[in-house]
Parts: structure tokens; C-alpha cells; sequence
């Protein structure tokens, strides 16, 4: 393992390139990674740099946007079978045909988890940090969020909307049930509780804090809570750990694991550096207007 980390950082050195890595990523590739976060923070930080490679250590629809945001750069995603069961929920014909469906005039926000190509066909993207914000902005226009209808209810519950929800979730964070986190807190009465808005409502309701995983590395070092019950992806359980090696977190069921965000090793990123493989390459146009619905979120 020491000689293939040897390897991966030489070859960011010749190739002037960096990694990031998403925070369910397993250890060994944020140890190696220039920056850990959030998909949408790691996309922003790509176009930032002066790196003229990027190896995405995450899933699909992570690369796509960062090689929209930074057309001028070479992303590069180590293994091509990383993909998201809640963006593959949706594509870009299944949004025209559920458009039509929807009032005249509706407003379609896209979570950020989801194809480049539904981003294009989109009005404005969002992340689960600022969904809520960016419908409440939106007045009374009729909105069609799309695809996670877990995050929608829960936009909807904090925004007081009535939106036309996708039937999409993410099979990992639907395993967590609201039992799971009652019997949690007979066995650490003193630790709070925080969650990710891809959870189930009933698991939602209960939480003392409801974040992206951005927010919760904010949440893990603010808060004077010593113990802290994670309801998300239990690839953060490092980061956080890491972060705060005097608090303790404890996942809220065992079953919260995306395989996806697994596939990516060591090999694959020194291979994936070795022969610039594999790279996400966006055609113009639905860049373009990938780009406008992105754009529209950033300025917002």
C-alpha cells in the first residue's frame, strides 16, 4: 500500500493534479485525497484550482458536475461503476414526460444527486444544505423537485410548500427507521442526534439536527455535545472521528452503506492517474445548460 501511495503522489506531481474525495469514501482514499467534503463544495474547490487534472473520488454524478463547472480541466473518475441508485431514478426523458404533467409555468428544482442530463433539462439545482432556501425563494410558483422525495417532503415541511415530489430515495438512507434511533438513545441517553434529509420523515421528525454532510462536520465541531448518534453514510463516521478525537459518534444502524461509494481503492486511483481514465467528458450543449441550472443555485 505505502508504494502505491508513492506512486499516486508522483503522479499528481506530473500530472499537476489533485483528489477529492466524498465523504462516504472509505479511509484509505481520504487519507490520500487533497480535500474531503460534499459533492457540491468538492466541485466548487476543482474549479478554484490551478490543477490541470481532477480525480473525483465519489460517485457519477459528482464528476459530471465538477467537469461542468470546470470545462477547461481534465476529471477523471477511477472507476466508471461508481454510480447513485437514487440518480438513476431519473433521466432526462422521464423529466420531459413529467413536466408535461405539471401545471404551466412550474418551477423544476434539481438535487444536485442526480444525471447531468436532468440538471440541463432543470430550472435551478440545489444541495440538501440550501434546498429549503432555494424553494422559499421561489414565491408561490408551482416547483417539481426532483429526485429524492425524502429531501422534498422534508423542503416542503420546512418551507410550508406543497411540491410536486419525484418517487425517488436513496436506498441506503431509507434502511435507518425511526426504532434504530429510539433504541440508540436508551444506550447513549447523553448523545444527540443528527441526520441527513435523504432520510425517511419518521427518522427526520426525531433528530436533533437534520444536515447535509457538510453541515454535520460544522454540527460535530460546534456543538458541546460529547457523543453524537450519525444518521448518514457510515464512510463520515471517519471524517468526523478524525476531526473531533474527543467526541464520540456512534452510526445509527449498521445498514447505512452505500456500495457505490466503495468501488473506488488505491489501484484504481493510481490507475486512473496512470492513463487518464476514466475521463467524464460532457457534451457542450447539455453542459451548457447544466451549467445555467448550477449557476442559478450559486448566485441564489
Amino acid at each position: 500500500m505505502k508504494e502505491i501511495i508513492s506512486t499516486i503522489k508522483n503522479l499528481c506531481r506530473e500530472r499537476n493534479a489533485v483528489i477529492l474525495a466524498h465523504n462516504y469514501q472509505p479511509p484509505e482514499i481520504q487519507e490520500i485525497a487533497d480535500f474531503v467534503g460534499d459533492s457540491l463544495d468538492l466541485s466548487r474547490k476543482a474549479s478554484e484550482m490551478a490543477a490541470d487534472v481532477i480525480v473525483f473520488c465519489g460517485v457519477r454524478f459528482m464528476a459530471e458536475t465538477a467537469a461542468v463547472i470546470s470545462q477547461e480541466k481534465i476529471v477523471l473518475l477511477p472507476d466508471l461503476d461508481a454510480g447513485c441508485p437514487l440518480a438513476d431514478t431519473i433521466d432526462a426523458d422521464k423529466l420531459e414526460l413529467k413536466k408535461k404533467e405539471c401545471p404551466p409555468g412550474t418551477i423544476v428544482v434539481c438535487y444536485v444527486n442526480s444525471p447531468v442530463e436532468v440538471k440541463a433539462g432543470s430550472d435551478i439545482c440545489c444541495t440538501s444544505a440550501n434546498a429549503a432556501r432555494i424553494v422559499d425563494s421561489l414565491g408561490e410558483a408551482n416547483i417539481l423537485f426532483v429526485p429524492d422525495e425524502n429531501l422534498g417532503r422534508w423542503v416542503s415541511s420546512r418551507t410550508g410548500k406543497k411540491l410536486i415530489l419525484w418517487k425517488g430515495s436513496c436506498p441506503a438512507h431509507v434502511k435507518l427507521r425511526a426504532h434504530d434511533i429510539i433504541e440508540l438513545r436508551k444506550k447513549y441517553p447523553e448523545a444527540l442526534v443528527m441526520v441527513h434529509p435523504e432520510c425517511l420523515d419518521e427518522v427526520t421528525q426525531i433528530a436533533d439536527a437534520v444536515l447535509g454532510t457538510g453541515g454535520m462536520v460544522e454540527y460535530a465541531q460546534t456543538t458541546s455535545a460529547r457523543e453524537i448518534i450519525v444518521g448518514t453514510e457510515e464512510g463520515m463516521i471517519y471524517r468526523l472521528q478524525k476531526e473531533n478525537p474527543e467526541k464520540a459518534f456512534y452510526p445509527a444502524c449498521e445498514k447505512l452503506l452505500c456500495v457505490d461509494m466503495k468501488v473506488i481503492s488505491l489501484q484504481k486511483v493510481m490507475e486512473s492517474l496512470k492513463e487518464l481514465k476514466h475521463r467524464i467528458v460532457i457534451p457542450g450543449e447539455i453542459a451548457d445548460k447544466a451549467g445555467k441550472s448550477i449557476e442559478r443555485m450559486l448566485k441564489m
